[in-house]
């Protein structure tokens, strides 16, 4: 009689747990949402883009820099960089439930992953509705160490995005790189990156 006793009352607070899972919402944080659907009222729009701060100087070469807002879903952005004829970077924005996710993708000609892939950070705070963070998570500070280049692990990665500008920032001690793209003057579409298709 306990034995059953005790399996009724599991069974109860198994229901009760599943239940509440599947109607518990999700967080919203009302900066970061603000900051994601921002960004992503420009999707399917491309622009050009220009350094606006490198304290090393020359990081793309003088490639011409380009973002896509090239696929948006309710969770999830994905913004293709492309430097010149190099399109094997995507940065990946995703809402992951408690805050902001960013991702670099990083691609080879064919299409299979680059060594040195999916490295990026995650929001630590609600930030701002202009400006959102994401310190380097720890699988990136492995890879990183692994990779020999264990100043990176310090990277912050900074998303900016205003009516008429969206920038691409990277900071960590001695290293900071901007990227200012005009929102005001969208261009034609590049190529799809590697790895994506058409």
């Amino acid at each position: 009689m306990k034995i059953r006793y005790v399996y009724l009352c599991l069974g109860l607070l198994l229901t009760s747990h599943s239940a509440l899972s599947k109607s518990a919402p999700l967080v919203s944080i009302p900066t970061h949402d603000a900051f994601f659907n921002a960004i992503k009222a420009h999707c399917g729009k491309a622009f050009k883009g220009t350094v606006s701060k490198d304290n090393v100087g020359n990081t793309f070469g003088g490639a011409a820099l380009v973002m896509h807002v090239r696929y948006c879903s309710e969770n999830e952005i994905q913004i293709p960089f492309h430097v010149g004829d190099d399109a094997s970077r995507t940065w990946i924005l995703t809402k992951t439930g408690s805050g902001l996710m960013l991702k670099h993708d990083h691609r080879n000609e064919d299409g299979s992953f680059h060594t040195s892939t999916m490295y990026g950070g995650h929001t630590v705070d609600e930030g701002y509705a202009q400006v959102q963070s994401f310190p380097a998570d720890a699988y990136s500070k492995k890879l990183f160490i692994e990779s020999g280049i264990a100043a990176s692990t310090d990277n912050v990665w900074q998303i900016m995005i205003y009516p008429n500008r969206f920038s691409y920032r990277l900071i960590r001690p001695a290293r900071e790189v901007q990227v200012d793209f005009n929102l005001e003057s969208p261009i034609d579409t590049p190529s799809a990156p590697w790895g994506y298709g058409d």
